[in-house]
């Protein structure tokens, strides 16, 4: 099982298959908010629910998802 604690600001995440999704922001609720400054977010905080993650590995947050899939089913923060 995944702990919360063990995600971190600054960690990435990565799709499936190793595709950048983005940088933790930080965990809000049942979710992690992805840095907005980061290039693969457009710009923009988005949301992906924890329960997306598969693991986390070599200081990274790997998803269940490919990182294509990932970024078409994301939330944007309003």
């Amino acid at each position: 099982m995944i702990q919360t604690s063990d995600i971190r600001e600054h960690m990435e995440v990565v799709g499936s298959d190793g595709g950048h999704v983005g940088k933790v922001d930080h965990v809000l609720g049942t979710d992690i908010e992805l840095s907005k400054m980061d290039l693969g977010s457009g710009l923009k905080h988005h949301l992906i629910p924890l329960t997306w993650v598969e693991q986390i590995a070599d200081d990274k947050v790997q998803l269940n998802m490919t990182k294509d899939a990932a970024k078409a089913a994301w939330r944007e923060k309003h």
